[in-house]
Order: structure tokens, then C-alpha cells, then sequence
């Protein structure tokens, strides 16, 4: 008899949306944006409604291993707590003679704003070892994102792990400002401000591409804050859990699965940061309990789905271990119930905050 794997689903307002796509090319020097062969096989249409829900699920064994060869008969899917029936079963395997098309992408985002000028030398170097593994042929197409004070900016996907290194070289990335953020938690939450337009403008990069994504966050990510300076009003409460909502449907509307990676380093191996984001995964039922933290890189991440890896020191494998997510994994859709109300589609951010 199957093993019998549940997925259970937390699903806080959620409109759906069809995702649509274009082709990417071939690797081009790193440009500014503004703040094996496969058969076919095409996901099902909604059906006229709007509630059909596609997941792209990775079931692993106790040391993180993929486990193939899975069948639609070994998964239970629950809704609100309710059996859902799966409308929709596809196995993706790199190793098997059929794939996904369009193939899964591969985004490595640099993070030039969070981390520490020694930090970004290190996330350079590991960018490069990954790109450069395999004598710098990919496995799947990547693209290069740098989120730096010059903005965010994107390069073009390709399996050409040798020209991305090369663009990669020849853009300069810079160093953060040691007067563009003030100390403390004012300068953490325009840091968390920042950042968050940034990765809303990955999102809308990203989701123009076809079929999966896997979006690595290289870094420390932005402050994990568990309090507001001032109390919130209920109106900024409404507006943060509307954005931790926002972010959670966006990332699975359009197949994006977040992973959030960082090196450790002696200074901080076996401190509290790198365990202080488990604080805030058990989810926010209400707007009277949403915290800034809640829109963490590292939370959002593991809502994805993704891994969080930031107890090694071995950048590289991280990025190579999170990218092995691509190998194996599984296609499920169904149809969910209708929501209470819409959400609101705004960008996910953090309400405003003044001092006094």
C-alpha cells in the first residue's frame, strides 16, 4: 500500500489568477528595471472559474532527498480541513525521459542592501562557484537579480553558466551606503520598506515566465521586527495583514517558490538569528496579530515551500541544494471554495510608520 502523504493548506482570502508567460533568451549584461528534451504537457484550464488552484509540491525524505515515483493515490489534499478531490496530477522528474514544459527557472537574487560588505564578497564568490559548476553547463536556466541601492535589476535566463559568471563580473554591484540608513529601527524598517518593493518587483519580473520558478534570496534578508515603534492603528493592522496575504497568494499564483539562503560565519554560528524566524511560521489569523516579522524572507520562504539554509558555511551547496529543488517534484491542482471576500491586490508592504 502507498504511503499516504497530506498536504494541508492555510488559505487566508485567496483570489486566483491563470498565470501567463513568455519565452526568456540568452544572457545580456545585467539591465536595470525600474523600483534534456520535454513534452508537452499543459495544465488544465480553469474551466470558467476562478478558483482553480495549482501547487507545485516537493515531498523529501528525513535528509532532504527527493522521493520519486510518487502517484496521485499516495496524496490526501485538505481544504479548510475538508478532502479535495485533485483535478490535476503531473511528476516532474529531470532524470526521467518526460518533463515540465516550460522547463522550471532558476532566479539567484543578490542581496547588496542587507548584508555586510565581507558578507556580499562571499555571495559574490559563491555566485560564481554555482554558475561555474559542470564546467558551466545549468541544469535549468538562470538568471541573475541584483538588489542594490542602483535598484533592482535583472538579466536574462540561460543554461549558460559561463556567460552569466561573465555578466555577473563585469556588473558593479557597489556597496550600501553607510549614510543612506539610519541605525536602529528606523533605518531597519526602510531597509524592510526597500527591500519589499524589491522583491514585489520580482515577483512581476518573474511572473511573466512560464511554468515554475524558484527565486534563491541570497542573504541575510531584511530585519525581522516583532514590534512596531508605535502601536499600530487598526487601519495599518488591516494594511499589514493585507500584505502578508498579498505576498503569500502572489508567490503561489504564479508558481513561485521562495528560498532564502546565507552563509554562517564564525561570529554568529550557533546564535539565536539564524532559528529567530521560526518565531513567526505559524501563520497570522487575524490583522490583531500581524508583526512586521511575518513578512520576513525567511518566513515567507518556508510558506512557499522553500528551504531556509542559513546554518552552513558552505554558501554554494546551499545555493546548489536549493536549486536540486528543481529535479523532482509534483503538479497538483483542484478547485477550492469561494472565498469570504476579494483581497486586495496592492504590492505587499509595511504600513507607514512616523515617529510621535
Amino acid at each position: 500500500m502507498g504511503r499516504c502523504f497530506r498536504l494541508f493548506l492555510l488559505l487566508l482570502l485567496l483570489p486566483l489568477a491563470a498565470v501567463s508567460g513568455q519565452n526568456t533568451a540568452t544572457p545580456q549584461p545585467v539591465q536595470s528595471e525600474p523600483a534534456g528534451s520535454a513534452q508537452v504537457q499543459t495544465l488544465p484550464a480553469s474551466g470558467g472559474t476562478d478558483r482553480r488552484i495549482t501547487l507545485d509540491v516537493q515531498v523529501t525524505d528525513k535528509s532532504g532527498k527527493p522521493i520519486r515515483g510518487l502517484q496521485e493515490q499516495d496524496f490526501t489534499l485538505l481544504d479548510d480541513k475538508q478532502p479535495q478531490k485533485i483535478v490535476y496530477f503531473h511528476a516532474v522528474d529531470v532524470g526521467a525521459t518526460a518533463t515540465a514544459d516550460p522547463p522550471v527557472e532558476i532566479a539567484l537574487v543578490v542581496d547588496a542592501i542587507n548584508a555586510s560588505s565581507q558578507s556580499l564578497a562571499y555571495e559574490r564568490d559563491a555566485v560564481k562557484k554555482f554558475l561555474l559548476q559542470n564546467g558551466g553547463k545549468l541544469a535549468w536556466p538562470v538568471s541573475l537579480i541584483i538588489f542594490s541601492e542602483a535598484g533592482t535589476n535583472f538579466s536574462n535566463s540561460s543554461r549558460d553558466g559561463n556567460a552569466l559568471a561573465d555578466a555577473f563580473n563585469k556588473y558593479p554591484i557597489g556597496m550600501r551606503s553607510p549614510t543612506r540608513f539610519q541605525d536602529g529601527y528606523y533605518g531597519a524598517t526602510e531597509r524592510i520598506d526597500v527591500s519589499l518593493k524589491a522583491l514585489s518587483s520580482i515577483v512581476t519580473n518573474e511572473k511573466a515566465q512560464p511554468g515554475r520558478k524558484l527565486v534563491i534570496w541570497i542573504g541575510p534578508g531584511w530585519p525581522l521586527l516583532s514590534q512596531t515603534y508605535n502601536r499600530l492603528t487598526s487601519k495599518d493592522a488591516q494594511q499589514l495583514f493585507n500584505s502578508i496575504v498579498n505576498a503569500s497568494t502572489e508567490l503561489r499564483q504564479d508558481r513561485i517558490t521562495l528560498c532564502s539562503v546565507d552563509q554562517l560565519f564564525p561570529w554568529n554560528a550557533g546564535g539565536a538569528r539564524i532559528t529567530y524566524y521560526e518565531n513567526f511560521l505559524k501563520g497570522v489569523p487575524s490583522p490583531s496579530q500581524a508583526l512586521p516579522g511575518d513578512m520576513g524572507v525567511q518566513v515567507l520562504s518556508a510558506q512557499s515551500g522553500g528551504r531556509v539554509l542559513n546554518s552552513s558555511n558552505d554558501l554554494t551547496t546551499a545555493i546548489a541544494n536549493c536549486a536540486a529543488d528543481a529535479d523532482a517534484f509534483y503538479v497538483l491542482s483542484f478547485d477550492s471554495q469561494p472565498a469570504d471576500r476579494p483581497t486586495s491586490t496592492t504590492p505587499f508592504r509595511l504600513p507607514s510608520i512616523s515617529r510621535g
